[in-house]
């Protein structure tokens, strides 16, 4: 429906946000559901967030998923905070309350759990040994959800080691350098690359993937390009392979249900979303 000076609004904010599909997703399922609502790119640079945020304290905006580089931030701005966002150190949803408080949520490693779930479902996380490359915020989110999984072997490896030492010893974790990348792979189920290595422009990940346990996952948060060199690597050495694009969609849900009051239709939304790529 068009939407009415009534409608919801909400949206994502980042920097650079002009990337992103969530719009593309969250549009789809407001059309399909009949919902009087927008949702909307925000591109704020960091000097200018947190006024940004304050701004729109009062319930001007439903809420907003939150992307590079802001999420960290957005927790520190929140009047209060769910679990997973305290445990992940960020947030990538934020809700605005019409007294002015401001709400964090983490729905990242849910949209993991379940892009694994989607893409390698006869893969079992709990007591799994999972690879976890990278230190940063998308790596503690991930670790956070395996854990809750019940993942029983986490290995951080980072090409700055005394970052992976300080995300393991926060999450009973063992800390690899990246020179240590074969050791850290050898018997692991799965692996999951949260660097932006692969990425469009970046230097591409290569990684020897024979030191894995049979059956296991090679998981890539990139969704630009979809079909990153190590996930098409995976899949030629027989490993399941899980997307980014799954995991954003899987993180969209819970979002659209807290913004607009209700679960997203089913409808094929990869597919909606894949016209974008």
């Amino acid at each position: 429906m068009t939407p009415t000076g009534a409608a919801v609004v909400a949206g994502v904010v980042g920097a650079p946000v002009a990337h992103s599909l969530s719009p593309r997703i969250h549009t789809a399922w407001l059309h399909a559901a009949g919902v009087d609502g927008v949702y909307a790119p925000f591109e704020v640079v960091p000097g200018r967030f947190d006024a940004f945020i304050e701004g729109l304290r009062g319930g001007a905006l439903r809420g907003l998923n939150v992307t590079a580089p802001h999420k960290a931030r957005s927790l520190a701005l929140a009047d209060v905070a769910d679990p997973a966002a305290q445990e992940a150190g960020a947030a990538n949803l934020l809700l605005f309350g019409a007294d002015g408080r401001v709400e964090a949520r983490n729905t990242d490693g849910l949209g993991l759990l379940e892009a694994f779930a989607e893409q390698a479902p006869s893969l079992s996380l709990k007591g799994a040994r999972v690879v976890i490359l990278g230190a940063g915020g998308a790596a503690r989110s991930a670790a956070v959800a395996l854990r809750r999984a019940g993942a029983a072997d986490l290995r951080v490896v980072n090409r700055t080691l005394t970052r992976a030492e300080a995300l393991a010893a926060e999450l009973n974790a063992t800390a690899f350098g990246w020179p240590d990348m074969g050791a850290a792979l050898r018997g692991a189920n799965a692996v999951i690359n949260a660097t932006p290595l692969g990425r469009g422009g970046d230097a591409p990940l290569d990684l020897a993937l024979e030191g894995l346990a049979p059956g296991a996952a090679a998981m890539d948060m990139v969704y630009r390009p979809l079909r990153t060199r190590f996930l098409v690597e995976a899949e030629r050495r027989g490993l399941h392979t899980v997307d980014g694009l799954a995991m954003l969609i899987g993180q969209a849900r819970p979002s659209f249900d807290a913004f607009y009051g209700r679960p997203p239709p089913r409808i094929d939304i990869r597919a909606a979303a894949l016209e974008a790529l």
